[in-house]
């Protein structure tokens, strides 16, 4: 039985914990939280009471709150921590992974500093690490969702195609299916910016707006996601599939997206500062709109949506002004 370490015990971490539970092969699963309510309440009643209630954990999940005990002797360690606090809990766990394990991320976002993507921070992280094997999973999954056991496909994208498909094998179930992909480029660049444009969504719910709002919205999000990604190294039928236009309309649509809601929000006249202090996990939409739009500037790519969400978010835009400056641009051609 091999053994897979989860780095991150929000949401996400704690439902990939339940359906690796299920999977077609057995494993030994630790759960690292940084929280100690969390790590007792999974002990004692089997439950993340915080992040995900009402979803038992199997007995094969091990919860800790110790990070090297967590990953030491495992095949497979998954990050399923905040983009900002990737690169210092890499740099504390790399050292003690064992040899030829994978390390797999699950983060939906970019560094807010470097601007790098996730895969980037694990390999400059562990530099001096001989071997170090690197994927990225992202696609449309909503933790509750995975949880509850509904049928659930991702990706799971390595420049290493043996390695994408041994976690392929690994993580598959009856309710959870991985597609392998090549790319790792432009699925960390689809799972990060998706999120950007599921912020300007529930704008426009916030603004009671209807479904032709939200359809132009959509179609001209994966506009912007495809345009960044494929200058970045992404490949445009990546951003067509499960990790680019999946994730977009299941972020952009379903009611259970963090970005989403921080969007409806401000859409109904609620300040930034007050909707995230309100909000115990972390909305990547957020940070990344600032890194997205950095990193189209430097390309010289053209993101009006993202420029939009940037000003609501940071310089104090009305939401609505946000949205008629998006309706009133140059005309053009599709």
């Amino acid at each position: 039985m091999s053994k897979i370490a989860i780095i991150g015990a929000g949401s996400w971490g704690t439902a990939l914990a339940i359906v690796l539970s299920r999977s077609r092969k057995p494993h030994a699963i630790s759960l690292w939280a940084h929280e100690s309510e969390i790590v007792e309440s999974v002990r004692s009643r089997r439950v993340n009471e915080i992040f995900l209630p009402g979803f038992e954990l199997a007995e094969a999940v091990s919860a800790t709150g110790n990070i090297v005990e967590a990953v030491e002797g495992a095949a497979i360690i998954l990050g399923v921590m905040p983009s900002q606090h990737a690169r210092e809990l890499y740099s504390r766990i790399l050292p003690h992974v064992s040899p030829g394990a994978a390390i797999v991320s699950a983060t939906k976002g970019l560094e807010p500093e470097s601007l790098h993507r996730m895969s980037e921070v694990i390999a400059q992280a562990g530099a001096a690490t001989k071997g170090l094997r690197i994927a990225a999973m992202s696609g449309p999954s909503f933790a509750r969702e995975v949880a509850r056991g509904d049928p659930t496909a991702i990706v799971i994208a390595s420049k290493d195609a043996s390695l994408a498909a041994e976690v392929q094998e690994e993580f598959s179930g009856p309710t959870f299916r991985l597609y392998t992909n090549s790319d790792i480029a432009g699925v960390e660049l689809g799972g990060a910016i998706k999120n950007v444009i599921a912020i300007a969504a529930g704008v426009t719910e916030g603004l009671e707006f209807g479904h032709n709002t939200l359809a132009a919205l959509i179609t001209r999000g994966l506009a912007e996601m495809s345009r960044l990604g494929i200058a970045l190294g992404g490949k445009m039928e990546t951003m067509s599939g499960l990790a680019g236009m999946g994730d977009l309309v299941l972020t952009c649509t379903g009611a259970l997206s963090r970005n989403r809601s921080v969007g409806v929000e401000l859409g109904k006249g609620r300040k930034l500062e007050e909707i995230i202090g309100s909000m115990r996990m972390v909305a990547e939409g957020v940070p990344t709109t600032a890194a997205a739009r950095t990193l189209a500037s430097r390309m010289g790519i053209e993101m009006p949506i993202t420029q939009q969400m940037h000003a609501v978010l940071y310089e104090g835009r009305a939401p609505g002004d946000a949205i008629r400056e998006l309706m009133e641009r140059r005309l053009k051609g599709e």
